[in-house]
């Protein structure tokens, strides 16, 4: 009987079904010693299966034409093995090779046996795949991916897409790629001396998107409860371990849902996603970091700790430790503020910070009754600092308008997100959540560009 298994994850856990039986596999080699064991991966686990080669079926010519990252095709059979490191092993009979290159290439590359720092696996981030440690990143990220939308799924959400080119700037931050269609060396201008956008591809000045918050919004409008998934851009020249120019956010927005509702679905989010991860990815967690599963564990069995801006102010400023950036009520919070409060006052503990000043946040957020601060939220993580970024929506088309006019927005572009408001309103809300941060704190890899497959960043749009 032969069995054709795409999947080596299925051999190495039902391999009672398969022992003793003639099967195929498929993958690249891993290790390659004495010449007749390797050790090969198709990338669906973190472990490798095993293959003892009999010297009466190959001669050294052609074994000497194996080495690591050669991809292959063995036939054979699946027995028990005799080692202690692996409980079973393919006793091969057939080897094609599909792909192969000389050992000097090999050299040139982080294919060897050796360790390399995640920086240098960066350099050559199109082979990074086949390492275990990246292949063990991107598995976690498939898994929290499916997770998410699996958890809208359960909660009657519907997924939309929300265009990744726009004419606007939903956070007011003004760092944006710009798109257009003009020749550099024949840009036209009008008499005013200023670029005349009317003559390019869309008539206006257009850019990637930084948010599908604003559409979201009025998606939500006609079908109550809907999320977005998809790549956002950012043109900021930061080259930190928190930051990357092109990411993926997720952005669920909700009809009738008051700020209160909003944290609650968000910390159910969140919690949601990691006992998937958990359960699905055990042995790549573990792989990446033993006391890991600990770490996350801790989340599922924490209420996430709710404190408003202004107590966190009295908190900071009332401790006593040495801050580099001073505290004031009306400031914006600082990465070390944050972890201050998540790690230490409230013990490695997920917060939600709220109700944040008026003059720090965004046109859209809600007007509270104090008229000095909004129903804004911010998820707050240990080790991460801020994961999700979310409010109530600002559903008063009066209180809309004069925030816009007050931050000297430009509402000709914006006519239409005024027109939600006009058109059978309600109370909304909404947040943000950074995919790749979430995937950041789960792996607990440092660096937010070894969580994406090909990070892009200031100087660096490689592959």
């Amino acid at each position: 009987m032969i069995l054709n298994s795409k999947d080596i994850y299925n051999i190495l856990i039902n391999y009672n079904f398969f022992l003793f039986k003639k099967i195929n596999v498929k993958g690249w080699v891993k290790h390659f010693r004495y010449n007749y064991f390797l050790n090969i991966n198709d990338g669906s686990s973190l472990k490798d299966l095993q293959i003892i080669i009999d010297n009466k079926y190959f001669n050294n010519f052609f074994l000497k034409k194996i080495n690591i990252g050669v991809s292959l095709e063995i036939i054979g059979i699946l027995v028990l093995s005799k080692g202690k490191k692996q409980n079973i092993e393919i006793y091969a009979n057939r080897i094609k090779i599909f792909g192969s290159f000389k050992m000097e290439y090999l050299q040139k590359t982080i294919l060897q046996q050796k360790k390399h720092s995640l920086k240098k696996l960066r350099e050559q981030s199109y082979l990074r795949f086949r390492t275990n440690i990246f292949s063990s990143i991107m598995r976690i990220r498939h898994h929290i991916a499916f997770s998410i939308h699996k958890f809208f799924y359960k909660k009657n959400f519907f997924y939309i897409n929300t265009p990744i080119i726009t004419t606007y700037d939903t956070e007011g931050a003004g760092d944006m790629f710009k798109v257009t269609t003009f020749n550099f060396k024949k840009i036209p201008i009008n008499e005013l001396g200023e670029i005349n956008n009317t003559l390019d591809f869309f008539g206006d000045f257009t850019y990637l998107t930084v948010s599908g918050q604003l559409q979201g919004e009025a998606a939500a409008s006609g079908l109550g409860k809907i999320y977005t998934f998809g790549p956002t851009f950012r043109a900021e020249k930061s080259n930190t371990f928190r930051h990357l120019s092109e990411f993926w956010m997720i952005e669920p927005e909700m009809a009738f849902y008051k700020l209160n509702h909003n944290m609650i679905l968000a910390e159910n989010l969140l919690k949601y996603v990691i006992k998937y991860v958990i359960k699905h990815c055990y042995d790549d967690l573990f792989f990446l970091e033993k006391k890991n599963i600990n770490r996350l564990y801790s989340i599922l069995n924490s209420s996430f700790q709710r404190i408003s801006y202004t107590n966190a102010i009295k908190i900071i400023k009332s401790s006593k430790y040495k801050f580099f950036f001073p505290v004031k009520w009306g400031t914006d919070l600082q990465s070390e503020h944050e972890k201050f409060l998540s790690e230490h006052y409230f013990h490695n503990c997920p917060i939600i910070i709220y109700n944040y000043p008026l003059r720090i946040k965004p046109f859209y957020m809600r007007l509270n009754d104090d008229n000095q601060t909004v129903a804004a939220m911010d998820v707050i993580f240990p080790n991460i600092g801020e994961i999700i970024g979310g409010s109530q929506r600002e559903e008063r088309y009066n209180f809309l308008l004069k925030r816009m006019i007050e931050l000297n927005l430009n509402i000709k572009s914006l006519w239409w997100y005024l027109n939600i408001r006009r058109f059978g309103s309600v109370p909304h809300s909404g947040f943000g959540l950074g995919f790749e941060r979430l995937i950041q704190f789960i792996t607990n890899i440092n660096n937010i560009k070894d969580n994406i497959p090909f990070p892009r960043f200031q100087k660096n749009a490689f592959y």
